[in-house]
């Protein structure tokens, strides 16, 4: 079986993980390209083929197409991913999945509606130290888990846009959050998965400290409380300007869990008898190291299968939820509890 895929906006996110991700899976043929700015369809186009379009619109109406990814600016992906289920596509959306809860139940209702796939793109999850370290927690090798601390950061993404320091990144009627989407919200989707429950507070300073020219946040520290009582801190940020950090160490009765914390190993399992368990799992993607990141291969699995995948729209809003619950902390200077709206 062939998935026949259509990517619609094909900034540095579609080239650096969604195109080549696609042309290297078997199964996957690339038949549509669109970008508001011709030039990028047609750079895609040379090296992957595709129809060229400029208005999603009418890649959606073409029949052929099957699947879709939505790699566009965050204010886009409500509407389009609406509209591609709405059209009888499967969507794959990257993150933050939507500006509003609402937005999202909208997503979530749309395919649902259609029967088609709905995932967000959340590569932390497919991460093999994050997955062992889930792994490590469930069977309860670690005991009780009594907090974390996690942190996405690096200089920011005007060296990562194809636009540099005029992208959308930095425009908040085009991103409606910054740091705090753009990075906070795969570590709140990660500490879920990791931790396997809930968020149910947060606590939150968001902030415009080093781009003086954006109007978004760059830097954003939140205290963290999960559904049993686990507290952590979670840190994004654009101001980490001489190294990247990807890191995340869960404190545990019987032990401690370093991920993406060494430079050698991946997980460092350190335990109260002494013990240490040092694993070489394959490093996370980071903008100098792109990696499979086995979210596109994960999603045409779950096309071609019928399956659930990893991350549905619900996994995605109740990730959002933790971000929005972070603004209205910042905003009102209280502690808010965490809404996930009408479908939770």
């Amino acid at each position: 079986m062939t998935v026949k895929v259509g990517i619609i906006g094909c900034g540095s996110i579609a080239n650096y993980r969604h195109l080549p991700e696609y042309a290297a899976n078997q199964d996957v043929e690339i038949v549509a390209v669109c970008d508001v700015v011709k030039k990028r369809a047609e750079a895609a186009n040379a090296i992957y083929g595709g129809k060229i379009f400029t208005d999603y619109k009418e890649l959606l109406a073409l029949d052929e197409v099957e699947a879709v990814s939505v790699c566009t600016p965050n204010y886009l992906h409500a509407p389009i991913s609406v509209a591609a289920l709405k059209a009888g596509k499967h969507v794959l959306c990257e993150k933050p999945m939507a500006t509003s809860l609402a937005e999202a139940e909208e997503m979530i209702e749309a395919a649902e509606k259609s029967g088609k796939t709905l995932m967000i793109a959340h590569n932390q999850r497919f991460v093999p130290a994050h997955q062992k370290a889930r792994e490590i927690i469930a069977n309860g090798e670690l005991g009780k888990v009594y907090s974390f601390r996690t942190a996405f950061g690096h200089p920011g993404p005007e060296g990562w846009s194809v636009d540099g320091a005029n992208s959308w990144f930095f425009k908040k009627e085009e991103a409606f959050i910054g740091a705090m989407g753009d990075l906070g919200v795969h570590k709140t989707d990660l500490i879920r998965y990791i931790l396997g429950e809930e968020i149910a507070e947060v606590g939150a300073f968001v902030e415009t400290s080093a781009k003086d020219f954006a109007s978004v946040d760059d830097t954003a520290v939140c205290v963290l409380k999960t559904e049993s009582g686990i507290i952590g801190t979670l840190a994004a940020s654009w101001s980490y300007t001489a190294k990247e950090d990807n890191s995340t160490i869960i404190y545990g009765e019987k032990g401690i869990l370093r991920l993406e914390d060494d430079p050698n190993y991946s997980l460092v399992a350190q335990y109260t008898d002494g013990s240490i368990v040092r694993y070489e799992l394959g490093g996370i993607q980071t903008n100098d190291n792109q990696s499979n990141s086995h979210v596109v291969d994960h999603f045409i699995k779950a096309v071609e299968s019928g399956s659930t995948p990893l991350i549905t729209g619900e996994e995605g809003k109740r990730s959002l939820a933790v971000i929005m619950a972070a603004l209205e902390s910042n905003e009102k200077k209280t502690i808010e509890k965490v809404k996930t709206g009408v479908h939770a």
